[in-house]
């Protein structure tokens, strides 16, 4: 009986001092889609925190291809795994890309930030924007699903993941989707933007 309470205390003093948790929840933008892992900007934002005080965890849960409904199906099984104090939700362009209807991403994006907010998790929501052939009337409606959610749920938005980026087609993958490692940097610094004042605030609860 002492050695089983001796080896709850160890338990449970491990679980005190482990760093919380940043969950990264995206689509390949965010999953290092057509370039090594260590270059992909979740991989520069874990060696960003390294030495940053007090320490965070970085977990990328994103998965090529994701949309905002599949991201949907995914995430409370991720929220429950890892209890992030802060979550980047990335979704969206998969959504965009495909031509889904705006209310419907947005609907999707509203219920998981609901779903993090309940886990005990702040979101960051990063936007994306499509390319002007997929028309004005849409590509307006696209983008206004981010602004519009992020203001109803009261959360920070990054406006545009691929600013810097998007406009520079040398910073693209083959595919013309994708960006490349050279680009990874730029991404990092578009979400550091607003996510760096957020652990400024979460400081002193992961104390």
């Amino acid at each position: 009986m002492r050695i089983r309470f001796f080896f709850l205390v160890l338990l449970l003093a491990g679980g005190a001092h482990a760093a919380p948790t940043i969950l990264v929840f995206g689509d390949s933008l965010s999953a290092a889609y057509g370039i090594p892992r260590e270059s992909g900007w979740v991989n520069l934002l874990a060696r960003r925190l390294e030495n940053h005080k007090p320490a965070f965890r970085v977990v990328n849960a994103s998965v090529s291809g994701e949309t905002t409904a599949g991201g949907l199906t995914r995430l409370p099984e991720v929220l429950a795994a890892h209890r992030p104090i802060l979550t980047i939700l990335a979704l969206g362009a998969n959504d965009g890309l495909r031509g889904l209807p705006p209310p419907q991403t947005r609907r999707n994006l509203e219920t998981m930030i609901g779903l993090a907010r309940k886990q005990g998790s702040q979101t960051l929501l990063v936007g994306m924007r499509m390319p002007p052939n997929y028309g004005t009337a849409y590509t307006r409606k696209f983008q206004s699903v981010f602004t519009e959610t992020a203001k109803a749920q009261r959360v920070r938005l990054v406006p545009f993941l691929l600013e810097g980026v998007a406009e520079h087609q040398a910073m693209f993958q083959a595919d013309g989707l994708h960006p490349d490692a050279r680009a990874q940097p730029i991404l990092l610094d578009n979400v550091w933007r607003e996510l760096a004042p957020m652990l400024a605030g979460l400081g002193s609860k992961a104390r």
